[in-house]
């Protein structure tokens, strides 16, 4: 149930549209999962009403499918999902490596020190979550340091759905242990101010995480993507 509480200044169907996405995007409520408005609304404490407009709000974000007569589900993730959004984070995170050699400043490069070194300490302790979070934290910041409002929007859209394959593209991290250095590499560059070595370094971290993707997709999906596997 929903702490109200801490959140009574906000309207209740955006808390319950946001809770709903959250547990969507974390994989606590799995691709493909049947989401009933009652049982649903029974476990947030609330009426069916915020539950039904906010998958109607999920639906039009792709993230619930709406299907005649059988309901509203999770939305399926399939491996062409995950390479679209690959070839969109490559462009736009290796622009916005190139601009944030130019334009972090000292706190900023010092915040992205933190979540590289961070994300290592995850990686090393093999806390999936924690893994999740520091990887998260540090595109974020590399985006942000980028200094370019519009870039920041669009690339946020695109981040938080990779949130959503992140929790089952890192259920086995062996396949990942080199991301560390890949970060570092990153960072080095955004340190020193190459921008052209920044943006390649964030390009190619990207693309080998798509080439993965292509190459294993079969094998890291089976059976962990909702009903209708591709």
């Amino acid at each position: 149930m929903i702490n109200f509480d801490l959140q009574n200044h906000r309207p209740l169907r955006e808390i319950v549209y946001e809770e709903l996405k959250r547990q969507i995007l974390i994989g606590e409520i799995a691709p493909g999962t049947r989401m009933m408005e009652v049982e649903l609304a029974d476990e947030m404490g609330v009426s069916r009403t915020p539950v039904r407009e906010a998958i109607r709000k999920l639906e039009k974000e792709g993230l619930v499918s709406i299907e005649p007569r059988r309901g509203a589900y999770a939305s399926d993730i399939s491996i062409k999902d995950i390479v679209d959004v690959m070839e969109v984070r490559q462009d736009l995170e290796g622009m916005a490596a190139g601009l944030a050699a130019i334009k972090a400043t000292k706190e900023e490069k010092e915040a992205l020190k933190k979540a590289t070194e961070e994300y290592r300490r995850a990686v090393e302790t093999g806390s999936i979550d924690e893994i999740i979070k520091w990887d998260e934290a540090f595109h974020k910041r590399v985006v942000s340091c980028s200094g370019n409002k519009t870039l920041i929007q669009l690339v946020s859209q695109v981040q938080e759905l990779a949130l959503r394959f992140r929790y089952i593209y890192y259920d086995d991290f062996s396949r990942f242990e080199g991301q560390p250095m890949e970060h570092k590499d990153i960072v080095d560059a955004i340190i020193s101010g190459d921008a052209e070595k920044a943006r390649k370094s964030a390009d190619e971290h990207i693309s080998r995480l798509k080439e993965f993707v292509i190459k294993e997709g079969e094998t890291v999906f089976h059976g962990n993507h909702g009903r209708n596997p591709q």
